[in-house]
């Protein structure tokens, strides 16, 4: 299977705001409600990207991460996600990316992830490292600076400016 994006990614701002105490509260409530909506699959649901780091910028979007049994058995989850208001925006094998539709405020994004996959293990391990090092965090946050001053109007090339350095982090370089 390929990358198949629905929808095409645009040109979207790129905005970075201070840490917010709340984003754990609104993710434990989103938790809640992505769990109740896809029972009974059992599901592994984590907060992780950059609002789950105390006192890193962040785009004010949280990232939760659902790991499930099966990410090929998409009717165990994707209904559930679809009812609540969010739609699948990437489908790549290890991973399924839902948010809310096109022109609706972006409070979060979904990642869909199968239970001992490598997506998993890595995500979380990216976030435990820079969870336990401040430095780390402040190097991830001055890069994160740069480029968001760089691809303001460009969340793909922001996002791949990143990723030389989460792959550093993630194989504990």
């Amino acid at each position: 299977m390929t990358n198949e994006w629905f929808d095409k990614p645009g040109g979207e701002p790129v905005e970075l705001k201070e840490a917010d105490p709340l984003w754990p509260l609104v993710a434990a409530e989103w938790s809640n409600r992505i769990q109740s909506a896809i029972v009974p699959t059992v599901a592994r649901i984590e907060h992780v990207g950059s609002t789950s780091i105390p006192d890193l910028i962040a785009k004010p979007v949280l990232d939760l991460q659902v790991s499930v049994p099966d990410i090929n058995d998409e009717s165990a989850y994707r209904p559930g996600l679809e009812s609540l208001g969010l739609v699948l925006r990437q489908r790549e094998p290890d991973h399924r990316f839902f948010r809310p539709p096109a022109g609706e405020p972006r409070v979060v994004h979904i990642h869909v992830c199968e239970e001992g996959s490598a997506w998993e293990h890595d995500v979380l391990r990216f976030r435990e490292k820079l969870r336990a090092d401040p430095n780390l965090a402040a190097e991830y946050a001055t890069l994160k600076s740069g480029l968001a001053d760089r691809y303001s109007t460009d969340r793909l090339s922001y996002n791949n400016g990143k990723a030389q350095f989460i792959s550093r982090v993630i194989a504990g370089e």
